[in-house]
């Protein structure tokens, strides 16, 4: 795990001494990527300059160093990433009659020599990992970058005047001189809309991230190649649907299970401490109960808890931990040591980012860093297994939804908003003891405001697209923006199911999870210098997942089925079955009290109306709307404040 970073002067005007030193600038905004060293390389003929911030995990001897050259020559290569199944590429090419030896037992020289021997999309297409990657062909006198199947390691380019620049996170390319900071309004749409700018787009213009599954080329006279598929998820799920598994149900959970196992003993690999995050939820504690299988003694476990009862996880994965036998640890954090991670948010995800439960995601990861490198999440089960509350009860809630007619849905909802959150609460929690326990919900006043907003949907795409909004009409907000169209909302981008679970499934692997999820965990672990794995998101697991049936992965009102049977194994039912909760802290309460008045400087009538990109009336509506306990939009707000403060971090204007 490492960052990366680079550039190409087009005009060739640059000498290597200085390209080496604009690379340099551009790792050092970075350098919590890798702080175990830097490396620079240059080729002044061709305007190129490299350079790779180091977190050492495998191979931490000099020969593990990058900027990496080819045994040939031929490849430059800077790696942000983990190759999971370099052993087993390495015996394969140690079989080539070109193959010369080997230098030391890095990922970083397996994949050189998989290129060197293969081409890049054949060796592309054999690494299992997360990685950016990026390789210049000296031959060719060409840069290609490319990314990981499912987004868990992120790239992002740009060609800024007569330079283009490339880097692991948005500052490394901000360090550049000539970098153009103008907002794109259409982007700052969508992301109120998300909380998150969708890919391939930026929260600037003319600044890209690059999709999941996919490779450029730049060549070193100025020629940018369109993004090529190497992987394609969508391909994933079209392959699936006529290959649906069959087999009884049994031997399909035992197969995942094995293949899980193996999986997560392949991820286990490290010279340095490893662990696992655990929430005592299905899937971390289902990734460390088979991490516990794999391990000759006990596995190193960590998770943070909360005082307040509705957002805390600590009590629950304490008891899972106990059970399997981890060496748990736990940190109890106070409202303060919340709060006091605020000031750092913008700095940290360095183009606006506003899904909350960064916070906590920052707290556990900060404290894991303090007893290991490496640590394992259940990150992707909900996405690939059917996990969210939308894909069961949203999907059953439609159904009856549709055949409401819609003027009428929106009477009922109007009646559920004249209720404020609070109010609901109060009154589920007095009614909790005659309601069903798998009815019951936590902070069910906000969920039924939640719902309240999205019953008069014209149609399933619509449902879900308002279930997964914050702002359900930024263009009304931001001044002058209209929203981005994402790929996937494009149908011939989208899988040709009729199970809206299913569709609803492909949509958050597509989106939400590369976009907000593995975001937020790349960079608050980054920060720290922590490496996390998810072995979910190998892409044979991810392969695997999209042919279930469907009764594998709901039955019987119940989520993510067949990874609750193999969890069965090792964790007793009665640990496991509990309401969802998530990982959340309670900003709609810091809003209002503690964060009132840092909130109220970046939401005054005269910041909104001077920084001219938000219709202050509108803003000012929520805000006040919230303090008042007459509805909940802590969501809405936080993402203005959160632009709001990102503006003062980078001088955006």
């Amino acid at each position: 795990m490492c960052g990366i970073a680079g550039l190409i002067d087009f005009s060739k005007s640059t000498n290597s001494e200085q390209l080496c030193q604009l690379a340099q600038r551009m790792g050092h905004a970075q350098r919590s990527r890798g702080p175990d060293g830097a490396g620079q390389w240059a080729d002044p003929k061709s305007g190129i300059g490299l350079d790779h911030r180091r977190l050492a995990i495998i191979d931490l001897t000099e020969e593990g160093i990058q900027p990496m050259i080819s045994s040939s020559g031929r490849f430059v290569i800077v790696f942000n990433g983990e190759i999971y199944n370099y052993r087993t590429l390495r015996e394969q090419l140690e079989k080539a009659d070109s193959f010369q030896g080997w230098r030391g037992h890095s990922d970083t020289e397996v994949m050189l020599e998989a290129i060197e021997q293969w081409g890049l999309e054949k060796g592309l297409k054999s690494f299992s990992g997360m990685f950016a990657i990026a390789l210049w062909d000296r031959e060719k006198r060409k840069l290609f970058l490319a990314r990981d199947r499912m987004g868990e390691k992120p790239l992002y380019y740009s060609k800024q005047e007569n330079t283009f620049l490339f880097g692991s996170e948005l500052k490394a390319l901000m360090t550049y001189d000539g970098f153009n900071k103008k907002v794109d309004r259409n982007s700052l749409s969508s992301y109120l809309r998300y909380h998150y700018v969708p890919a391939p787009y930026t929260i600037f213009e003319n600044v890209h991230v690059l999709m999941p599954g996919t490779w450029i080329s730049v060549s070193h006279d100025g020629i940018i190649s369109k993004p090529k598929e190497y992987w394609s998820l969508l391909d994933c799920a079209h392959e699936a649907e006529n290959k649906i598994f069959t087999a009884p149900d049994a031997d399909i959970i035992d197969t995942l299970e094995d293949l899980l196992l193996n999986v997560i003993e392949r991820e286990m690999i490290a010279d340095v401490p490893l662990g696992a995050f655990l929430s005592g939820g299905i899937d971390s504690s289902l990734i460390v109960s088979l991490m516990q299988q794999c391990a000759l003694s006990p596995v190193k476990t960590f998770t943070i808890g909360f005082d307040d009862k509705a957002y805390n996880e600590a009590k629950d994965a304490k008891l899972v931990a106990q059970h399997i036998g981890t060496e748990h640890t736990e940190l109890y954090v106070s409202p303060k040591d919340a709060l006091d991670i605020i000031p750092s948010i913008a700095k940290i995800w360095d183009q606006p980012f506003s899904d909350a439960s960064q916070i906590p995601t920052l707290l556990v990861s900060r404290m894991t860093r303090e007893h290991v490198t490496v640590a394992l999440s259940g990150d992707g089960g909900d996405e690939l297994f059917a996990g969210y509350n939308r894909h069961f009860r949203g999907c059953s809630l439609w159904k009856k939804l549709e055949y409401i007619p819609v003027s009428l849905r929106s009477i009922m909802a109007e009646a559920i908003l004249q209720i404020s959150p609070e109010s609901l609460n109060e009154l589920f929690a007095m009614l909790e003891p005659i309601i069903p326990e798998k009815l019951r919900m936590r902070l069910p006043g906000q969920k039924l405001h939640k719902l309240a907003n999205v019953m008069d949907a014209d149609s399933a795409s619509d449902y879900y697209t308002a279930l997964t909004s914050n702002w359900l009409n930024p263009e009304t907000t931001v001044m002058s923006g209209r929203e981005i169209v994402s790929p996937f909302q494009n149908y011939s981008m989208q899988p040709s199911t009729k199970n809206l679970t299913a569709w609803m499934q492909f949509m958050d692997a597509a989106t939400y999870l590369p976009d907000d999820i593995l975001t937020k965990v790349d960079r608050a672990a980054m920060a720290v210098s922590l490496e996390t794995r998810a072995p979910f998101l190998d892409h044979e697991i991810v392969e695997f997942s999209q042919r279930l049936p469907m009764h594998l992965r709901m039955q019987s009102g119940q989520s993510k089925y067949a990874l609750r049977k193999i969890l069965y194994k090792y964790v007793p039912k009665n640990l496991i079955e509990r309401p969802k909760m998530g990982f959340g802290i309670p900003i709609d309460n810091w809003l209002r009290v503690p964060l009132r008045g840092w909130a109220e400087n970046l939401l005054s009538p005269e910041r909104l109306a001077d920084d001219g990109y938000f219709n202050g009336r509108t803003v000012r509506k929520a805000w006040q709307e919230h303090l008042s306990g007459e509805k909940d939009n802590h969501y809405r707000i936080w993402n203005i404040l959160v632009f709001q403060s990102w503006m003062d971090e980078w001088d955006v204007s």
